[in-house]
C-alpha cells in the first residue's frame, strides 16, 4: 500500500525553492531537510505525469503479453462453391399454410444472387413445387446448383416484399411516406 500524500509537503512543492526553505527551514516551523526536500518536492510536482506514463508502460506491457499468450490465428483460403439457401415465411405451426418464399445464392460469406421473394397466397402446393423447380434450373445454367440447402424458416411478420398483407397498414403508409 502506497503512503498518503503529505499535505504539508504538496502545499510546499508549490512554492518557490528561496521561499520553501524561508517557511519550512530552520527561521520556520523547521521541517525543511535539505538532503530530502528537493527529490520529494520534484515528485509531488511531477507525480500526475509519472504516473500516467508509467501506466500507460504497464498497459503496452500487458498487450504484449497477451500478444504473445493468444493463440497464432491460421487462415486458409478454401474455394467454396455457391449454394442456394431457401427461406420459407410461414408461422411454426406444422399446417401453417406457406407465407412467402425467397432464394439467396451465396459464395463463401458473399452474397451472389438473390432472387426476388414471392407471397403463396393463392397457390397451390404444385405451383410453388413448379416455381421452386423454375428457380433451381436457372440456378443450375448459372451456378450448378442442383439443390438447395436445408430451408430456413422465418416468421411471416419478417417477410421482405412491400407492401405485405401481415404488416399493418399503418406502418406501411408512414414507409411510404415522403420525408419532410
Amino acid at each position: 500500500m502506497p503512503r498518503r500524500i503529505d499535505p504539508k509537503c504538496l502545499e510546499c512543492a508549490q512554492l518557490s525553492v528561496a521561499e520553501a526553505r524561508q517557511q519550512n527551514g530552520p527561521e520556520g516551523d523547521g521541517c525543511w531537510v535539505e538532503s530530502r526536500c528537493h527529490r520529494k518536492r520534484s515528485h509531488y510536482r511531477h507525480r500526475r505525469d509519472n504516473n500516467a506514463s508509467r501506466r500507460s508502460q504497464y498497459q503496452q506491457v500487458r498487450q504484449q503479453e497477451k500478444a504473445a499468450d493468444a493463440p497464432q490465428t491460421l487462415e486458409i483460403s478454401l474455394e467454396s462453391k455457391p449454394v442456394a439457401y431457401l427461406y420459407l415465411y410461414r408461422v411454426k405451426r406444422q399446417d401453417a399454410p406457406l407465407h412467402a418464399i425467397a432464394v439467396s445464392v451465396w459464395q463463401g460469406d458473399q452474397q451472389v444472387l438473390q432472387v426476388k421473394p414471392i407471397h403463396c397466397a393463392g397457390m397451390r402446393n404444385q405451383q410453388i413445387q413448379g416455381y421452386l423447380m423454375e428457380v433451381l434450373k436457372m440456378l443450375r445454367e448459372q451456378f450448378g446448383i442442383t439443390k438447395f440447402e436445408p430451408e430456413i424458416r422465418m416468421e411471416p411478420t419478417e417477410c421482405p416484399i412491400e407492401p405485405c398483407p401481415l404488416k399493418p397498414k399503418a406502418m406501411v403508409e408512414v414507409a411510404h411516406e415522403p420525408s419532410a
